[in-house]
């Protein structure tokens, strides 16, 4: 081999050499750059929504209105009254807590999932400066925005007929962002856990079926079994509800400290493990 051959394969190994590094510079970096980097993730996520936002919207809010107009007032001419409301006056808080829950988590396990792995966004995001961290405290944040838009419709809807009292709702808008930012940041464990779609069914039906079934949103938590009752505190929609349902019946609030703790730990926690997880799958 000339010098003119070697000199070329040497620049062809750091040519390759570079590329790897550069490539992969943001990879060893889980947690977010700055305080606003996430901006353009979640900015990017909006645009895409955008050209999709009325069909988005409809098929958000379609299975919790057909809950709460199905079960409210086909079911609550039987039940009667709970909790001194009507049954659909009690339902519609709940609604509310369970949309928040479904958006958020769907949100981050089929979109996040389509943009991280299918279409590979991430990758391409992670060449620019933003850091891993970065793109999963945009998708997180991300998914719990469009949580908030399907809880405040739903809400809305229930005050405009009489379901909701004016204005105690208002303290139930930072409860749904809290409760959104809550299922977004712990559905995303299972999302960087997950080899395919079909992996989020055994999600569905082992975590979020139960906690809808068990967080009072269709009936008292007080109807539970004593055991049932304590199992309810570790669940984050559960508290969610303990905190809607009265702003919206205009109520007074309690337990407040318990419940908002609960829900900032789930958004929290869940994050940082979700974002050492998302830095081992894209590593390999």
């Amino acid at each position: 081999m000339n010098t003119y051959d070697s000199s070329r394969v040497a620049a062809k190994r750091a040519q390759s050499e570079q590329q790897k590094h550069a490539g992969g510079k943001h990879y060893p970096s889980a947690m977010p750059s700055s305080a606003t980097n996430w901006i353009s993730v979640w900015r990017r996520n909006y645009l895409v929504w955008k050209k999709l936002a009325i069909a988005s919207m409809f098929g958000n809010l379609a299975d919790p209105m057909i809950y709460l107009f199905g079960l409210g007032l086909g079911l609550g001419l039987m039940v009667g009254r709970v909790d001194g409301v009507s049954y659909i006056a009690f339902l519609a808080a709940g609604t509310v807590a369970s949309s928040v829950m479904m958006s958020a988590s769907f949100e981050s396990m089929y979109s996040g999932f389509s943009r991280m792995h299918v279409q590979r966004t991430w990758e391409a995001i992670m060449h620019t400066p933003l850091t891993l961290g970065d793109i999963v405290l945009g998708e997180v944040i991300w998914a719990a925005s469009k949580s908030v838009l399907s809880g405040v419709a739903i809400m809305l809807v229930a005050a405009v007929f009489g379901y909701a009292s004016f204005p105690s709702m208002l303290l139930a808008l930072p409860v749904i962002a809290l409760t959104g930012l809550a299922f977004a940041s712990s559905t995303m464990i299972v999302t960087a856990l997950a080899p395919n779609y079909d992996f989020f069914m055994f999600y569905q039906t082992l975590a979020l079926t139960p906690m809808l079934l068990l967080s009072g949103v269709f009936f008292p938590i007080t109807q539970l079994p004593a055991l049932a009752q304590h199992i309810t505190l570790l669940l984050p929609l559960s508290h969610a509800v303990e905190l809607i349902r009265p702003a919206m019946l205009g109520r007074p609030l309690g337990n407040v400290a318990l419940h908002v703790g609960v829900l900032v730990v789930y958004s929290v926690v869940p994050f940082f493990i979700c974002a050492v997880l998302f830095r081992r799958r894209m590593m390999k």
